[in-house]
């Protein structure tokens, strides 16, 4: 049942998202009800129309209110170079460097054991079917995944997968710490770990 008392309900409705507590969630609460008209009811439109409109693409699996999404219908996109993220926070982040342009494949995770996450709970054959059917063909895919266990095993499994479509595979290199994620590095560092990027033996 929603809190009684609407601005304590407003405030552990925001305190449940990333990089808000309830102490922050609280300030962000004053602030706009201190100015309803131009803080809390514009954002309650967007984030209703966001809602209505946005969408997974139905391609590369990233949000967007159109579908395909702008990147995929983007023309000047290097259509013969696919890079893999875990997630779309990933896919942002690397478009905020601007240092890739080819597109995108959002695997919705990264194989896990231990979580019991396996082949069939990823974007695994989308990927694969994707590849077979490209038109121009995929000349290079980056595996653009996590330093971590489950994102070595993720890219061990993708480049077998891979190997006999006769795309070369690539990872990102320098750059990127063991156990760091995309989304919390700054734009030089994910910069640089594309252009160091090396082949998977």
């Amino acid at each position: 049942m929603p809190d009684p008392n609407p601005i304590e309900h407003l405030i552990g409705l925001l305190a449940r998202l990333p990089g808000f507590g309830r102490r922050s969630a609280r300030r962000a609460v004053l602030k706009m009800l201190m100015q309803p008209d131009q803080a809390m009811l514009p954002l309650a439109d967007a984030l209703r129309a966001a809602a209505a409109a946005v969408q997974p693409c139905r391609i590369c699996g990233n949000l967007d209110a159109a579908n395909p999404c702008g990147i995929c219908r983007d023309p000047q996109r290097d259509q013969a170079l696919i890079c893999v993220v875990e997630g779309v926070s990933e896919l942002w982040a690397l478009e905020r460097a601007h240092a890739h342009r080819g597109l995108y494949h959002v695997l919705g995770g990264t194989l896990s054991a231990l979580g019991g996450v396996g082949p069939e709970d990823l974007a695994v054959q989308p990927l694969l079917a994707r590849i077979e059917d490209a038109e121009p063909p995929v000349r290079e895919v980056i595996l653009a995944l996590p330093a971590t266990v489950d994102g070595a095993t993720t890219a061990h499994y993708l480049t077998d997968r891979l190997r006999p479509a006769g795309v070369q595979v690539t990872r990102l290199a320098q750059g990127v710490p063991i156990g760091g994620a995309l989304d919390v590095l700054d734009e030089g560092t994910l910069a640089a770990a594309l252009k160091a990027r090396r082949a998977v033996s």
